[in-house]
């Protein structure tokens, strides 16, 4: 058995690039349009392949039916509650597959020994770009900074929908938000349709904000969170502080504070992040909290925190009290801060 568990996590890759596979045939989306059971050279012929490879087709939806994304009967292969995430006409989340296993970002993860080696604070990816940072090749590079908004829009529509199904009652008694690293406005945009009378504002970088959209209640805005952030009664800061080491966090968190209008009419901060030790028993949880670890450690220079590390950098920036809720969001938590 310890050869086997050597051996799984060693070709686990294989994985990743499976479901990738299915995600560039559009799998889920073919078995949802089909709308009943579809048997296996329908689903072939419909992607199309050639009649000759049906069997690796086979082979590849024995794998994926073992892991839980389609369940597969007499009558043909059938979608799961998973693989409605992937489908385009459910969250697409394959943006985000698509994302984190492409090719140029997974270049250079043979070299992990050598980044932890090195005396300097490097990442991989200031090895693979020549000292740039992350979110520098994202802007440099087309491409990447198509992926990256196309995969942070696409698992903000299933975070978002978890979110204000668990906690509806977190944007109570508030008229006004500014989503920090808002990106292309998808969550402000869910936000904004479950609360018409909140004013929203998308809040990022003017070359990612530029590709946000204005409506009659959502505002767009470019500049830079590390100076300034605009004023509004809550800020809400999903998958942001993962991204920066403990001292960026906290300058962060102190412009948020400066931004909220007034804490007598529930001016707050709503960061949604991951805590890696919070009220958490299911192992599949824990382990993909720390997998998210070492790539933001990786690719960021960053982290995912436990709840003292969370605790130390929210009292750092000033704040007078934060509440935690109970993990309802996979491996996500949310955390209301009271400046």
């Amino acid at each position: 058995m310890e050869l086997t568990r050597i051996q799984h996590t060693s070709i686990s890759f294989i994985s990743s690039f499976a479901l990738r596979c299915a995600v560039d045939l559009d799998i889920s989306g073919l078995i949802q349009a089909h709308g009943r059971p579809m048997p296996l050279n329908e689903l072939a012929r419909s992607i199309p392949i050639p009649p000759e490879k049906d069997s690796m087709l086979c082979r590849l939806m024995a794998l994926l039916v073992h892991q839980g994304y389609f369940v597969q009967s007499e009558a043909g292969y059938q979608l799961t509650p998973v693989s409605e995430h992937i489908s385009s006409e459910g969250a697409d989340v394959g943006a985000y597959v698509r994302l984190v296993t492409e090719v140029q970002l997974l270049k250079d993860w043979d070299r992990l020994s050598d980044v932890l080696k090195d005396t300097s604070k490097c990442t991989l990816i200031d090895k693979l770009y020549e000292g740039k940072q992350f979110f520098e090749v994202v802007k440099e590079i087309p491409k990447f900074g198509t992926l990256y908004n196309e995969a942070m829009a696409s698992t903000s529509k299933s975070l978002m929908r978890g979110l204000l199904a668990s906690y509806p009652h977190i944007f109570d008694g508030i008229n006004s938000l500014v989503d920090v690293g808002g990106g292309t406005g998808t969550a402000a945009r869910i936000i904004a349709e479950a609360y018409p009378r909140l004013k929203c504002t998308v809040f990022d970088l003017p070359h990612v904000a530029q590709n946000a959209m204005k409506t009659d209640s959502i505002d767009v805005v470019g500049g830079d969170m590390f100076q300034k952030i605009p004023p509004a009664d809550a800020i809400f800061l999903k998958n942001v502080l993962h991204d920066w080491a403990d001292e960026d966090c906290i300058r962060i968190l102190k412009r948020c504070k400066e931004a909220i209008k007034s804490s007598k009419n529930g001016g707050k901060v709503i960061v949604v992040d991951i805590i890696l030790d919070f009220e958490n028993d299911d192992p599949k949880v824990t382990e993909t909290s720390l997998l998210l670890d070492i790539s933001m450690m990786c690719l960021h220079g960053s982290q995912e925190r436990n709840k003292q590390e969370w605790h130390d950098i929210i009292l750092g920036a000033g704040y007078s009290g934060y509440k935690i809720y109970p993990v309802q969001l996979g491996v996500y938590s949310v955390i209301e801060l009271c400046p």
